[in-house]
Parts: structure tokens; C-alpha cells; sequence
């Protein structure tokens, strides 16, 4: 049948509409099919339920741009399906340990049907019968919300991403059946108290930076039921200006969300799938919805990196104004996002630098993670940081372990080495004190506390990130700075890391570095486990780890070189006293072949007092295959030390070809301060918090 539309639809729209159409054709060529829910993630009924929730919605959607009345008789057919089955409906019989769903096996997925379903509803209801209006009003949608928040209130009214898309569905649903009761219990929680609900969610949330406290992977995840119910508020209450409200934080937290992002993959820390990117459906509909809003042009060059819109009148007016030439590169920065409700709980520090490829976006970022725990799916990996560069993550955070919705792999839920080993402190670039994670590993107990971040800088040249808590062990502070400098005679990117741990009692300190790459070679003595690996530990993750090699260095000195994607790195280290360098790899103690193999490198030391370590992550040379050319495989430096000057840290740097440099911190915020120090008999000064010094040159 021949469109109601112009036929001259942008060309993102159209293929967007051929792309639903071949989707919702073929299950329209299989016919009706609403089974009885049986299985868990990945298992046929599972995903069954989960594409007929796709087929209601585009189905819906291609009738109303369409008028094509098949698309509208499926989705009724559909519907009065689950009309038959839904009340018949108990507990999922593959329940775990999360709250049951009716369709599915936990009631997140149950809520994910709703906000679906009741998208492809809204666009078909209008012409039905009454009587089949009523069947499907009365025994899908209105049970379906009364499942989630009367049925589940456990669920409903928590401050959580669970409770955002349920809060959604019922809200949603509410509008369309016009039952005020329904959409204030979304609003403000199940006794209307707002003290929970959708706006209890974004108050509390959300720092005001728009950082997500769960992370950016299920920020990521809860941005869909935020935007698109925001925007189901906005037609059906404009009064209530929610894209206002907060000083705008939906719309704040969308931008804050891509830029957590690198080559658009989000960054993978707390319980991340680390495949997960700006090409979701997630963000296909929050680019459009925040375009309409706001006409940012640098939100259609997100949406052409995407190559995706949805079939709504947001996503037209993308593909319009996209294929109008109106985009502009979206604004990849270094910036400060603020983590807790007011702010004041932590942060994630985003440092970029480098020539920028065409989306925008510069060569390197680090991250210093200073935030909170953030819930049930945050990670003990208190002032962790992780580097990205040359389009590949070279200092690496390992995510979540879990295949997900891959029914062989415990049927797609979050895997036993999540706990055992993706949570601990050592699977991070993360101190522990010890072998024992960060707050014993106890997650309720850790959500009360969290890093300062005490100072940053983006400063072109010097950028800083500088974080401390004392929480993480009883009687042991912690503090972190990260720099990233330009120096002379050196490649960029360049990490100059901090780390430094003080404690009237005797510990044992272990300070891992997890890197992708190939390695080259290490400039220390160590034994090679070459017959038998041993296991590090027996806790904490430590007994996911097999030793390859360890060596100890009296002097606290040494650099491991590994290659990657063409590129060499340097990790040069320098400690406050002797310790024992070990190389590793994940992997251990895994009878279910559950973990991937990564490699480490963890710096050991024991101490009474303080312990510092000093380290520079140095990019250097080049290497390609196809000519069999290779350039500075070897480090540039010739030699790292670190000193302390009352309160002051100066990392030396000497370059092989002579140069000397120093890198200073005062932690001394005030730019308007002048700081000194010696120097091997040389005086330096520099004013406020970091300085870069040339020394002189050794002949």
C-alpha cells in the first residue's frame, strides 16, 4: 500500500523503514506466536517475547506512517494473544534471584515489554472495536501496570534504573487510557508521596553533571525509559516543563552519556558488557527526542556516526536535518562530571588530548574513576583509571562477567566470577591493601562512602586529576593523581601516575596494571613459571590470577614494554623501597572457561608507614607488518625517579638523548602560588598545582 507520507523521505528514515518492515514482514510471515513463558535469558521463549514486543512497536509505527492495515491487524492480533495469556500468568518458572516477571524471568524485562508494547498500542488503538479496545486495555496493559506498580511496589518504588523503566511502562500506559491514578503513581512513587517515581528518579540519579551513578553502561541503558517517557510528559503535560526540570537534566545527562564514550564505546566500568555502544536502540531514540528538543547540530553527527534513527517524528526531523547538511561534530572534551545527587559524592574525571578523528573525537582519553560505588552494580575499584589511544583501550578495566542473554553461558545472567573476580580490586588499576577488595568487598557498606576529588585541570599541555579517600581500608588514606603532560622529546600520549597509601600499621601493598598488548620485553631479573603456573592467591580475585613471572627489585625500579595495533608502550615504574614485580593473567581457577585471558603486570610491596609509587605509561615508535618497518621500539626515557619535598611530589624524567625534565605537583590549587624544590643540587619553581621543569641537559 502506498504511503500516507511523502515519498521523498530522508534517506536515514527510509532505511529505517525498510529495515522495520523486513522485521516485521517476516514475523508477520510466521504468523501469530505468543508462547508460554518457560525459559530465561537467551532461551526461545525469552527471546520470542522480546521480538513480538519489537514487532508491536514497529508494527504500530509502520501503520501509522504507512496506513498499511496488515501492520495494524498483526499488532491487534498480537495483542489480543497476550490478551488470552496474560491473565492466566504467575511467577516465571525460571525465576532466580531477582524479582519474578509474569512474561519474563525478572520484572525489568516485564517493564521493557510494557514500554514497548505500549508505544505500537498507542498508534493502533483509536481503530479498534470497542470490544477489542476493551479486551486489550482490561486484560493486557491494565494488569501489566498493575503487576509493576502494585504487584512489585519492591521494584516500583526504588531509587533504580528496574524502577525507571517501570515507572515508564505504568506512566505511559497511563496517558494512553487516560488513568490519572496511574500516571501520578508513576510520577511519584506508589503512595504519590514523591518520595519515588520517575521524578524521585531523576533527583536522585543523576549527579548534577548528568552522570549516571551506576556508570555509563547502565546509564546508557536507563536513558531510553528517561527520554522517552520525558517526552510522553512533554505531550501530555507540557505544563510541566520536565525537560526543564532540573535544570535540564535529561537532556544533560544524553550528552553526558556520549561523552563516556570513546570511538562509541562507552567506557566499561561497574558491570559493563563491554561491546555496548552508541550504535543501541537506546540512543537512536534519545538523539532523536533530544534533537527535537534542542536542534543541537551536534546531536546529527552522533546520529550519522549511528547510521540509525526511529520511526517517529523525531527521528524524521534527524533524517531531514541530517541529510540537509546540518551537522556538526559533537564536542568530545576533557571535563569534570560530578558523581551523587548533589555533587558532592566523588567524580569521574575525563581527560582527552590529541588530533581528533572525523567524528571529532581526540586520539587519547584517560579516565580517573573517583565516583561512588554506584549500587548493586558498581565494582571496588576506588580511584581505578583506565587509558584509551590510537582507537584501542590500552589501559584496560575489565567489566562485567557475564554473556548476555547467551542461555549456555548460565542462562545469560551475570556469571559467579562477576563477584569473584570482575568486582574485586585487583581485577582494576586499583590499590589493595592486603589481597582484600575495597570494603571488604561489601557493596551496602561501600555505597556510604566515597573518593574526594581534590583537583583538575585540563589545562592544555597538563592536565590533572588528583583523588584520595580513606574509607576503602580501616586506617589506611589512599590518594591518586594522574598527569597528563606534554614533554619534549617525547611521544604523546604520556601518564604520569601518582599513587601513594600511609598507615600506622604494617601492610602489604599491590598495585596492578591491566594492559592490552603483546610484550616486548621487561628490564628486570625475574623467575618464569614456565612448567607450571602458580595461582596468586586463594581470595578477592586472587585466585583468578596465574603468575608467569616474578621478580624482586631491591631499588623499586623498572619498565615493561608490550606492543599493540602497531603501537609500543612503556609502563616505567619507581617505588619508595624494594618490591616484587609480577607478571600475570586472568584466567585461573575457572573450570567453566567464564573469564577472558588478559595480561597484568602488579607491582608488590610491603611497608610500615607510607608507600609511594611513582609510573609513567610512555607511547613510543611504530611498527608495521606489511613493510616490516619498525621505529623506537625501545622507550625514549633512560631513567624515572621520584622524590618527595614536604608535601610535594617531583617525578624526574631522563631522556636517552640527554634531556631532563621534571614533572612537580604541590597539590597547592591556588594558581597565583609559587612553589620550589631542589633538584640533584638544582632549584625548580613553578606556580599553582603541577609544573613541567627542563633541567639541565646530562652531557
Amino acid at each position: 500500500m502506498a504511503s500516507k507520507a511523502s515519498d521523498a523521505h530522508a534517506p536515514l528514515f527510509a532505511s529505517e523503514m525498510e529495515r522495520a518492515r523486513e522485521f516485521v514482514d517476516g514475523m508477520m510471515a510466521g504468523g501469530v506466536v505468543v508462547p508460554q513463558p518457560k525459559d530465561p535469558g537467551g532461551g526461545y521463549t525469552h527471546e520470542q517475547h522480546k521480538r513480538n514486543f519489537r514487532a508491536i512497536y514497529q508494527g504500530g509505527q509502520l501503520f501509522e506512517i504507512t496506513g498499511d492495515e496488515r501492520y495494524r491487524d498483526y499488532v491487534r492480533d498480537v495483542l489480543l494473544e497476550y490478551a488470552d495469556l496474560y491473565p492466566t500468568l504467575g511467577e516465571h518458572p525460571a525465576k532466580a534471584n531477582q524479582y519474578s516477571g509474569r512474561i519474563f524471568w525478572q520484572v525489568l524485562n516485564d517493564a521493557m515489554w510494557l514500554v514497548h508494547a505500549v508505544q505500537g498500542y498507542g498508534n493502533i488503538r483509536d481503530t479498534l472495536s470497542d470490544a477489542e479496545r476493551q479486551k486489550i486495555d482490561d486484560q493486557v496493559f491494565r494488569p501489566a501496570a498493575h503487576f509493576l506498580s502494585v504487584e512489585s511496589v519492591e521494584t516500583f518504588d526504588r531509587i533504580h534504573n528496574h524502577a525507571t523503566w517501570a515507572t515508564a511502562g505504568v506512566g505511559m500506559t497511563g496517558y494512553l487510557l487516560g488513568d490519572e491514578d496511574m500516571v501520578e503513581r508513576a510520577l511519584f512513587g506508589s503512595d504519590k508521596s514523591g518520595e519515588a517515581g520517575f521524578i524521585r528518579q531523576t533527583e536522585q540519579l543523576f549527579s548534577p553533571d548528568g552522570y549516571y551513578t551506576e556508570g555509563p553502561y547502565y546509564q546508557r541503558f536507563a536513558l531510553l525509559p528517561f527520554l522517552v517517557f520525558g517526552n510522553a510528559i512533554e505531550k501530555n503535560d507540557p505544563g510541566r516543563a520536565i525537560f526543564e526540570h532540573r535544570d535540564g537534566i535529561l537532556l544533560k545527562a544524553l550528552r553526558t552519556t556520549i561523552q563516556l564514550s570513546y570511538r562509541g564505546y562507552f567506557f566499561p566500568f561497574n558491570d559493563a558488557i563491554r561491546d555496548k555502544s552508541l550504535r543501541t536502540v537506546e540512543l537512536y531514540e534519545g538523539i532523536a527526542i533530544a534533537y527535537a528538543q534542542t536542534r543541537d547540530p551536534a546531536l546529527l553527527s552522533v546520529a550519522d556516526f549511528q547510521g540509525r534513527t526511529v520511526l517517529t517524528p523525531d527521528g524524521a526531523l534527524v533524517a531531514r536535518d541530517l541529510a540537509a547538511g546540518k551537522a556538526e561534530p559533537f564536542p568530545f572534551r576533557s571535563l569534570l562530571l560530578t558523581d551523587g545527587p548533589e555533587g558532592d559524592q566523588g567524580a569521574v574525571a575525563v581527560l582527552r588530548q590529541g588530533e581528533a578523528n572525523a567524528e571529532g573525537e581526540p586520539a587519547t582519553v584517560l579516565i580517573a574513576k573517583n565516583s561512588s560505588q554506584g549500587m548493586g552494580h558498581g565494582h571496588f575499584d576506588k580511584l581505578a583509571w583506565q587509558m584509551y589511544d590510537n582507537g584501542n583501550e590500552i589501559v584496560r578495566d575489565y567489566g562485567a562477567a557475564r554473556f548476555l542473554n547467551i542461555e549456555a553461558k548460565r542462562g545469560g545472567r551475570y556469571l559467579p566470577e562477576n563477584t569473584s573476580w570482575a568486582k574485586s580490586s585487583v581485577a582494576h588499576n586499583a590499590l589493595v591493601v592486603d589481597e582484600t577488595s575495597h570494603f571488604d568487598g561489601n557493596g551496602k557498606y561501600a555505597d556510604k562512602y566515597w573518593p574526594t576529588q581534590t583537583y583538575f585541570s585540563d589545562a592544555e599541555g597538563l592536565q590533572v586529576s588528583s583523588g584520595m579517600i580513606d574509607s576503602a581500608y580501616p586506617g589506611v588514606s589512599m590518594k591518586r593523581t594522574l598527569v597528563m603532560p606534554s614533554i619534549p622529546g617525547l611521544e604523546e600520549p604520556l601518564v604520569i601516575d601518582l599513587v601513594h597509601a600511609s598507615s600506622d600499621a604494617s601492610h602489604q601493598y599491590d598495585l596492578p596494571l591491566h594492559y592490552s598488548g603483546h610484550i616486548m620485553e621487561y628490564d628486570f631479573e625475574a623467575e618464569r613459571f614456565v612448567e607450571g603456573r602458580p595461582v596468586l592467591g586463594s581470595d578477592n580475585g586472587y585466585q583468578h590470577i596465574w603468575v608467569d613471572a616474578q621478580g624482586a627489585l631491591d631499588d623499586g625500579k623498572g619498565a615493561l614494554t608490550w606492543i599493540l595495533d602497531g603501537q609500543f608502550y612503556t609502563y616505567r615504574f619507581a617505588a619508595n623501597g624494594p618490591v616484587t614485580a609480577i607478571l600475570g593473567e586472568s584466567g585461573a581457577n575457572d573450570p567453566e572457561f567464564n573469564l577472558r585471558r588478559e595480561p597484568m603486570i602488579i607491582l608488590r610491596a610491603r611497608r610500615d608507614g607510607e608507600v609511594a609509587f611513582a609510573s609513567l605509561v610512555e607511547t613510543h615508535g611504530s611498527y608495521d607488518g606489511a613493510a616490516e618497518q619498525t621505529l623506537d621500539s625501545r622507550s625514549l626515557v633512560a631513567d624515572l625517579t621520584h622524590k618527595r619535598v614536604g608535601q610535594m611530589d617531583i617525578v624526574q624524567l631522563t631522556l636517552k638523548s640527554g634531556q631532563r625534565y621534571a614533572v612537580a605537583i604541590s597539590y597547592n590549587p591556588d594558581p597565583d602560588a609559587t612553589h620550589s624544590a631542589q633538584i640533584d643540587g638544582e632549584t625548580i619553581s613553578w606556580d599553582g598545582y603541577a609544573g613541567v621543569i627542563a633541567l639541565a641537559t646530562e652531557e
